[in-house]
Parts: C-alpha cells; sequence; structure tokens
C-alpha cells in the first residue's frame, strides 16, 4: 500500500493510547532520559535520538557525549542539555566518562545507549554497566549492540531493569554469530532468513528478559511470549540516522503515562515498543505522502512526530 494511503489508517484496535496531559503538569511527570552515544563523526546520531525523545514527550532530556562532539550535537536543538565528557585522542568516550555517565543515570527516568556510540574499552565498560546496573528502563541500539552481541546468555540476562534491543537484520545476525541467541549456532555460508532471525529474537526475549524490536519492512516486535508485527513505514525511512530516531521515541514512551482506568501508569515495555514503531513509521508515512520517498530523511521523521501522535492519544476527560 502506498504511503500516501497508509497515513490514514487508523492504529491497531488493541494499540495502548497515551493518556491527555492534565492541566497541571510539569515537566517532572513526563520524564527525564538520558541519551549516551557520539563520536567524532557522529554527532548527529545521538542528537536526533535526543531531539526525538523531546518530540515524543520527554520532559527533560540530557545527552552524554565525548568532549568536542557534545558541543556540535548541542547545536541541534537548544532544548536538549548536553554533558560533554572525557573523551580519547580518536573522540570516542574515555574511561574517565564511567563515573558521570554513571551519575547522570542516577536521575534519569529512561536510558538510551548507543547511537553514534563508537567501539573502544571504555564504549564497552560503559555498555556493560549500563546494561547490568540501571535499574529503569533502557533502550539499547547501534554500537551498543554491537558490544552486547559479544555477551553470553547469562550476562544478558543480568539486568538491573526492563531493556528493549532495537537490531535490525544485520545486527540481530551478531547474536547468532557468537551464539548469544538461545539455540543458535555460530553462522556461516549464506545470511540467515528472517524467519530463523525471528526465531532467534524470540527464543533471545524469553531466555534473557527482553523484547525485542526487529527493525524491518515488517518490524517484530517480541518479548519470548508475545508478538506484533508494525504496519506502519515505508522504504523512504531507509536512511541514516532513522534508527536513532526511533529509539529516542522509545525512550521517551518508557516515561509516558499510558490511558487507562484507575492510577497513572506508564508503559510496559512491549507496549512501549509497540506504540514507538507505529508513531515511527506514521510519521515517515506523513513525511512521505509530503516529500515522496526518495528525499525523506531522518530529520524529516522528527518534523513529522507531531503530526503522527494524535491518533495515539486518549481524548482528554
Amino acid at each position: 500500500m502506498p504511503s500516501a494511503a497508509r497515513q490514514t489508517l487508523p492504529p491497531p484496535a488493541d494499540l495502548p493510547k497515551l493518556a491527555a496531559r492534565r492541566r497541571d503538569s510539569s515537566k517532572r511527570d513526563y520524564g527525564r532520559v538520558l541519551v549516551v552515544g557520539g563520536a567524532t563523526g557522529m554527532a548527529g546520531a545521538p542528537a536526533l535520538a535526543a531531539m526525538a525523545a523531546l518530540r515524543s514527550g520527554a520532559g527533560l532530556v540530557d545527552l552524554a557525549a565525548p568532549e568536542g562532539v557534545a558541543s556540535i550535537a548541542a547545536g541541534f536543538d537548544p532544548c536538549v542539555m548536553t554533558h560533554p565528557l572525557p573523551a580519547r585522542a580518536e573522540g570516542t568516550f574515555a574511561h574517565d566518562a564511567l563515573e558521570p555517565i554513571a551519575a547522570l543515570a542516577g536521575r534519569a527516568d529512561a536510558l538510551a545507549v548507543g547511537p553514534g556510540l563508537g567501539r573502544s574499552e571504555a564504549t564497552s565498560a560503559i555498555v556493560t554497566q549500563l546494561w547490568r546496573e540501571f535499574p529503569g528502563p533502557a533502550v539499547f541500539d547501534a554500537d551498543a549492540l554491537w558490544w552486547l552481541a559479544r555477551l553470553d546468555p547469562e550476562a544478558l540476562a543480568t539486568h538491573a531493569g526492563p531493556r528493549v534491543l532495537t537490531p535490525h537484520a544485520g545486527e540481530m545476525r551478531r547474536f547468532l554469530a557468537d551464539g548469544s541467541a538461545a539455540g543458535a549456532s555460530p553462522t556461516t555460508g549464506a545470511p540467515p532468513s528472517a524467519a530463523v532471525l525471528e526465531g532467534a529474537a524470540g527464543s533471545l526475549a524469553a531466555e534473557c528478559g527482553l523484547v525485542i524490536l526487529l527493525k524491518g519492512p515488517d518490524t517484530l516486535i517480541t518479548d519470548g511470549s508475545r508478538q506484533a508485527r508494525n504496519t506502519t513505514g515505508n522504504p523512504g525511512m531507509a536512511s541514516g540516522g532513522s534508527g536513532d530516531v526511533l529509539t529516542g521515541i522509545l525512550a521517551a514512551l518508557f516515561c509516558q503515562p499510558q490511558a487507562g482506568p484507575g492510577a497513572v501508569h506508564h508503559f510496559d515495555p512491549y507496549e512501549a515498543a509497540r506504540v514507538a514503531a507505529w508513531v515511527h513509521g506514521r510519521a515517515g508515512d506523513l513525511a512521505a505522502a509530503d516529500l515522496g520517498e526518495l528525499s525523506l530523511t531522518a530529520r524529516d521523521l522528527i518534523t513529522w512526530l507531531p503530526r503522527a501522535f494524535p491518533a495515539i492519544v486518549a481524548p482528554s476527560g
């Protein structure tokens, strides 16, 4: 179905909705998100995630990035609070960044880890510590997935809070290649089929207590016992930075109140991943209907988020 037609389709009947905001709301009611990422030449990746988190309802967004990268990322949006941290000569985080990142995480409600992070011993330590110790919900993407794929299932299952992974097919293959996915053996020869990757995602989610959002034309969201497919999105979204935007949307949704009777409660990680995938794709469909798929960029997804969200916000009152 063309993206111009998909943009008018209603959300699935069972897709949870966000609660309308109370008149007496403050920024503290909608969560503090910490984005951890960035390296020389990759300032845009964490900036996109941070801006998407803001456009997705987060009350406050901090961005921890290496010195020299943070100042560039700050130029994208003055609403993002940037924190320049110790860096190695090549522009990735230094080991001295571990303690201040832990301090920033200590006051965050949700994390987004990995956009533009780079690969070094220090980034490995950062990813591993946040994975193991952060007590709140966190989404891990991009270079963070590279490090997590090197862990064994026991280490992957050792985490203090809800965890969502958002791999594309190539990133999911790393979990199979390193034997981390339950029942998987190292792959050789032809790449594994979509069915094999999806099966491995379900097994890994069940074994390690995770939610996995396997990105693709028929995005799969699974926690090992439940699964759903996303129906929005188009080929124009196959461009650099689109996944960083999804990461920011998801991190913000962890903190948003879900519509429903009784006391205020937030989305569980599986439902947050479903909603994030849907609204991310809907923003892409809206943008493509106006700009065309060929010219669509990740920045456009953020621009169209305000038009995508109303379909999944419950009426006030």
